[in-house]
C-alpha cells in the first residue's frame, strides 16, 4: 500500500497534523508485516512432495484346525433288549490247596531234576565202557600182530645182520658238567640182543670218557631191535656195539 502526495507550488503549506502521520505510519507497518507473514508462511508451509511408495502387496494365509468329527453315540437299546453282563467273580483259593500245588510242583520238578541227572551219569557210564572195550580190542590186535610177527619165520641165511635191525633208538642226554667244561667225545657201548629184542648186559668199552659213561648206558638200556630168527625161532645176539658222539653244536 503506497501513498503519494502531489505537491504544488502554488498551494500554500498548511500547518502538518500529527494525527494524520501517525495513521499513515501504522498502516505502512501493518502492510509490511502482513507481507513479511505471508512470505514466512510460504516459505515455512512449502517443501518438496515426495514420490508416493507403493505398498507391497501381502496375502495372508490361516491354518485352520478342524475339530475331529464326533463318533456317533450309538442309541440306547430298549429296556426289553438290555442284557445284564454278570461281573467275573475271581475265585478265591485256599492256601491249604494253594500249598498242596506248590508242594506237587516242587516234587515234579526234582523228580525230572532226578532222571536228567540218572540219564547223563548212564550216558557218561556208556561212553566209559566203549572207551574201555576200544582200548581192549586196540591191545588184543597190538599183542596179536607181535605175536605173528613173532612167530613166522623168516627165510634169510644163518647169518644176517638184517635180523636184528633196530627199531628205536634214543640219543643220550648231554651231561651238564660236560658241556659246562666244553669237553666232546665218542663212547662205546657192548650188549646182547635177546630173543625179544631188548638190550641185555650193556658194558662200556675203554678210551670212553667218564662223564659219558652214565647217559651212554642210559641210553642203551632203551634200544629195541627186531629179534634175531634162526631155524624158525627168536635167539640172543651177543656182542652187539654202539658208539655215541658227543658234540657241541
Amino acid at each position: 500500500m503506497t501513498a503519494m502526495i502531489m505537491h504544488s507550488p502554488s498551494l500554500v503549506m498548511a500547518p502538518r497534523d500529527c494525527s494524520g502521520w501517525w495513521r499513515k505510519g501504522l498502516a505502512a507497518s501493518l502492510a509490511v508485516a502482513l507481507h513479511v507473514g505471508v512470505v514466512a508462511g510460504l516459505m515455512l508451509s512449502w517443501s518438496p512432495q515426495k514420490p508416493m511408495v507403493q505398498a507391497p502387496q501381502v496375502m495372508h494365509t490361516q491354518l485352520v484346525m478342524l475339530p475331529p468329527a464326533a463318533a456317533p453315540v450309538p442309541e440306547p437299546l430298549p429296556e426289553a433288549l438290555a442284557v445284564a453282563v454278570p461281573t467275573p467273580v475271581k475265585p478265591t483259593l485256599d492256601p491249604q490247596i494253594q500249598a498242596q500245588k506248590l508242594e506237587k510242583a516242587a516234587l515234579a520238578r526234582k523228580r525230572v531234576e532226578q532222571k536228567r541227572l540218572e540219564q547223563q551219569q548212564e550216558r557218561q557210564a556208556t561212553e566209559q565202557h566203549n572207551r574201555e572195550l576200544e582200548q581192549q580190542r586196540l591191545n588184543q590186535a597190538r599183542l596179536a600182530a607181535e605175536t605173528a610177527r613173532v612167530a613166522t619165520p623168516a627165510p634169510a641165511p644163518a647169518f644176517d645182520s638184517r635180523q636184528y635191525l633196530p627199531l628205536s633208538k634214543e640219543a643220550p642226554q648231554y651231561p651238564e658238567r660236560a658241556l659246562d667244561k666244553n669237553i666232546e667225545g665218542d663212547c662205546s657201548v657192548e650188549y646182547t640182543v635177546n630173543s625179544l629184542g631188548r638190550v641185555e648186559n650193556p658194558k662200556v668199552l675203554d678210551g670212553c670218557h667218564p662223564l659219558f659213561i652214565r647217559p651212554s648206558l642210559a641210553a642203551a638200556n632203551t634200544f629195541r631191535y627186531q629179534p634175531r630168527i634162526v631155524d624158525g625161532k627168536a635167539v640172543a645176539v651177543p656182542a652187539v656195539r654202539n658208539t655215541f658222539h658227543y658234540r657241541i653244536k
